[in-house]
């Protein structure tokens, strides 16, 4: 992967002491210039896990359908850099409280228009522990949040007038307005309140694109969405609309876009990585993206709890060969992991204390894993469960392979045919193998990669790991308005995580995709992405 540092327009503490986000103009791209062409995009998708409430949808199906119907108050360019978009002006002067502004002329598809109180009443839905929310961890920053009683409105949340609502903090956290660009703080219409479940079949946004129509969730087949004529905001559409197709592999969406049946592609199947590029040509993807891989065995397993599962955990991880897989396996789109963040954000670090244990190390894994036999005898099987329709069948194998090589043990992938049946036992904490994991950002920061997946209690922690002394870590990174230290900070909580393995951390991906010959001006983001409202057809 080409190493390289990704500007995240990270908003400092002006000598004023004010602090704003940068404005509306998406800069660095002429990608999506000129009149629109018209005509519908296809790209390919998976079905979302659950009904599309934005405090509610973690994964990456649901994550691209609600970022073209929704728009948030600031949105992230190409190189992930924040701009405004609802937001007029994000200030504060002590990072804690913080008066926000949006402006006058936003609305909601339905042409209703959208409020200061649009964005407080979805936040306090989305942080009251009653609504069992998926993302509510986002919100705990918020004064007043609980997690261990319904709170039905932050004290922290203050509507000013129509166009002005205000944040406090219960600590703070400088970050903050850079984290806004994420669906957990999208805004929701009054409508969305009258019923929550059926709001989310059929959910109204402000973004720059909007459902066809009642019927344009087809389950398990494909949404359509169109250009949503309300939105004036800078992501300006450049086409007609845009179909997500769910497939059931990545093959059989490769298989299209050769044929000339999908428009575009993010996500190319191991068994097209070797010729991908001579297949598409100029038209073929391969950039870095914040993306991370990894694998998690939650302690609750039996064997991998206590001493014995921090020796087993770091066997497990030594036994691994994540050069020859990452060569063999994704022909040189992945780089072996050093750490649990990604290369592309700015502070990573490929020189943590620890790191040593993510290096292959035969006889050390042999050694440690003998250590934990000596506390308990192995028995069983090792299993890392990943879903079929996502590409993971081959890299799980061969990482199966390489522990049971190494380990002398039995190892093996445990498939379940789709996402969203992977993921409700995993939520549900039924599941009974190691899982695959990993972290596709929702903003551009260090915490980000760690915070949500990590943190006691965060939304994205299915591990259920705890460690008071990284949560600190973390604490103080997120309260401090120097960047550097702040980074610094989140390193030290990472070598923490280099001591416990909570996830155990695989590769970085780069974004391999590629587009069809009818379609201009595509561009993939720094998440991987593509900007579907920049593409032109025709």
């Amino acid at each position: 992967m080409k190493r390289s540092r990704i500007g995240l327009g990270l908003i400092a503490l002006a000598a004023a002491g004010s602090l704003a986000l940068a404005g509306c103009a998406s800069g660095g791209s002429t990608a999506g210039s000129g009149e629109a062409k018209g005509g519908i995009i296809t790209a390919n998708g998976s079905e979302p896990q659950n009904p599309l409430i934005p405090t509610n949808t973690n994964e990456v199906g649901g994550g691209k359908i609600l970022d073209s119907i929704f728009a948030g108050l600031v949105y992230y360019a190409a190189d992930g850099s924040a701009h405004n978009d609802l937001a007029e002006s994000i200030e504060t002067e002590d990072a804690t409280t913080y008066t926000i502004k949006i402006r006058k002329d936003a609305k909601f598809a339905d042409g209703t228009p959208v409020k200061a109180e649009n964005f407080v009443k979805a936040w306090n839905y989305g942080a009251d522990v009653a609504n069992e929310q998926l993302s509510s961890y986002f919100f705990e920053d918020i004064e007043g949040f609980s997690y261990e009683e319904s709170v039905a409105e932050l004290p922290g949340l203050k509507v000013v007038d129509d166009n002005t609502f205000t944040v406090t903090l219960n600590k703070a956290a400088s970050d903050f307005p850079l984290r806004l660009g994420y669906s957990a703080f999208y805004p929701l219409p009054d409508v969305a309140f009258e019923d929550m479940e059926a709001f989310g079949q059929n959910p109204v946004g402000n973004g720059p694109y909007k459902l066809a129509d009642e019927k344009a969730w087809e389950h398990d087949v494909q949404i359509k969405l169109v250009k949503n004529d309300e939105y004036n905001g800078p992501r300006e559409v450049k086409n007609d609309g845009l179909t997500i197709v769910f497939y059931a592999s990545q093959d059989a969406a490769y298989a299209d876009l050769q044929g000339g049946n999908l428009d575009v592609l993010d996500a190319v199947p191991d068994s097209a990585l070797a010729t991908f590029k001579d297949d598409l040509g100029d038209r073929a993807v391969n950039q870095p993206a914040a993306i991370f891989q990894s694998f998690t065995i939650p302690a609750r397993l039996a064997h991998f709890d206590g001493e014995e599962g921090k020796l087993r955990r770091a066997a497990i991880s030594m036994a691994i060969d994540r050069a020859e897989i990452t060569d063999v396996i994704f022909d040189g789109t992945r780089t072996p992991a050093s750490d649990f963040t990604s290369p592309v954000i700015d502070g990573w670090s490929d020189s943590l204390e620890g790191a040593e244990v993510l290096e292959f190390n035969p006889e050390e894994a042999k050694k440690l894993w003998a250590e934990a036999d000596a506390i308990s005898p192995w028995s069983g099987t090792f299993e890392i469960a990943y879903n079929a329709d996502g590409g993971h069948q081959g890299w799980v194998d061969a990482v199966t392979n390489s522990v049971k090589n190494t380990l002398g043990i039995e190892a093996a992938g445990h498939p379940y045919p789709t996402f969203a049946e992977a993921r409700t036992e995993i939520t549900n904490r039924t599941i009974q193998t190691a899982f695959r994991t990993g972290w596709q950002a929702d903003y551009p920061g260090l915490y980000n990669f760690l915070g949500p997946i990590y943190a006691t209690n965060a939304g994205s922690n299915d591990g259920d790991y705890s460690n008071p002394e990284f949560d600190e870590l973390l604490k103080k990174g997120s309260v401090e308005t120097d960047a550097a230290k702040a980074n610094e900070y989140y390193q030290q909580a990472q070598e923490i995580l280099l001591k416990d393995l909570p996830a155990t951390p695989l590769w970085y991906s780069n974004v391999t995709g590629g587009y069809g010959e009818g379609v201009s001006n595509v561009q993939f983001g720094w998440n991987s992405v593509p900007l579907y409202y920049e593409i032109t057809k025709g």
